[in-house]
């Protein structure tokens, strides 16, 4: 069962002010190509300021939704919030290699996603296992490790699969430039990556947490 505890808020704060910065970055990076990022960079303070209050707010709902839905809706609520913090490190990284070799293509492109996944998957597991589904490590655990590594490897496929095909093989929808497209290719295939994960890492990985009630 996920539990509600007071670190609950403050990590909410740290990964909302770190997902601000990191979009920050990207944004100012996609500016140079788009003129939609372009504008709103300008509002970047604002971001900073109100987006790491939205995480903690929306931490707070879902705690009360927990007498409405039952508990895997709080649990639900910080899997979003550390997916999409991962999301945002692996876009990060992912940017940082397309905008300073300006390749967006090809195997070096798929290769640039496969070094940013890396960077998520260690974040996702270390998220997961000390606040989504556990809270509180008991010490690492070689089976349960094995069985992340599983779920994170097909997902690691299909968000690669799904990305390549997009990027060299669907080509860009609305006129969208290669480096644009690139990005909007990794929010998709990370999207899916994103549903598989939560129900490989709740019934599969960190059940025994959730049976134990730890």
């Amino acid at each position: 069962m996920s539990v509600f505890k007071k670190n609950d808020l403050f990590l909410a704060l740290v990964i909302g002010v770190f997902s601000a910065l990191m979009m920050i970055f990207v944004g100012g990076n996609l500016g140079e190509e788009n003129k939609f990022f372009e504008t709103a960079v300008s509002y970047d303070g604002y971001l900073l300021a109100i987006f790491p209050l939205l995480c903690v707010l929306w931490i707070v709902a879902t705690r009360f939704a927990v007498k409405f839905i039952g508990p895997t809706v709080h649990q639900f609520g910080k899997f979003i919030l550390t997916g999409g913090f991962n999301f945002l490190l692996d876009m990060t990284v992912l940017n940082f290699f397309i905008f300073t070799t300006g390749i967006t293509t090809g195997l070096p492109q798929s290769g640039f996603k496969s070094a940013s996944f890396v960077f998520g998957v260690i974040s996702s597991y270390l998220w997961n296992k000390y606040w989504t589904f556990s809270g509180i490590s008991k010490g690492h655990n070689k089976k349960e490790i094995y069985q992340f590594l599983m779920v994170t490897l097909t997902s690691f496929v299909l968000n690669i699969s799904i990305d390549y095909v997009f990027v060299n093989m669907v080509g860009s929808f609305w006129n969208m430039n290669p480096a644009l497209w690139a990005q909007f290719s990794a929010v998709m295939a990370a999207a899916i990556a994103m549903i598989w994960n939560f129900i490989g890492y709740k019934f599969f990985v960190f059940k025994s947490h959730l049976d134990s009630g730890k």
